[in-house]
């Protein structure tokens, strides 16, 4: 007698939105890269010192609440930013060629099991931003 097949276990399901609560979304706890950018552009999408985000394929977010027509993308030809129309919160930014998003980690309500590993594009930071933690520090990312 062979034993029942086990299905793969259901990743964790992580919850997140906007400020004024206008959209939900759903995303897998299962990141595939979490980093912490200080990229001028990320700096000026997140009015930031740096964007603590995590990597993920596109599909593997759902929105739940909010109409996709009601989403406000911006940020062409380096990938988009996907923002509430109503109040303006980063919900996520698509990225590789539409293949994966950056979900922001401070638009989740659950902390996500990977935590950023690594400060990237950190010959652009913010002059006024000391980086104090022991996380590797790359000057460009590839």
């Amino acid at each position: 007698m062979t034993p029942p097949e086990i299905p793969p276990a259901t990743p964790r399901r992580l919850h997140g939105g906007c400020t004024c609560g206008a959209f939900r979304f759903v995303v897998d706890d299962a990141f595939g890269y979490a980093l912490n950018c200080h990229c001028s552009l990320c700096r000026r999408t997140t009015g930031g010192a740096f964007k603590p985000f995590g990597g993920i394929e596109r599909e593997r977010l759902q929105l739940v609440a909010g109409e996709p027509a009601a989403l406000l993308v911006v940020g062409e030809p380096y990938g988009h930013d996907a923002r509430c129309a109503r109040c303006g919160s980063l919900l996520y930014s698509v990225v590789r060629d539409g293949a994966y998003v950056h979900v922001p980690y401070g638009v989740l309500d659950d902390a996500p099991s990977r935590r950023p590993e690594a400060h990237i594009f950190v010959g652009s930071k913010a002059p006024w931003y000391d980086i104090t933690d022991d996380l590797p520090q790359h000057e460009t990312y590839n």
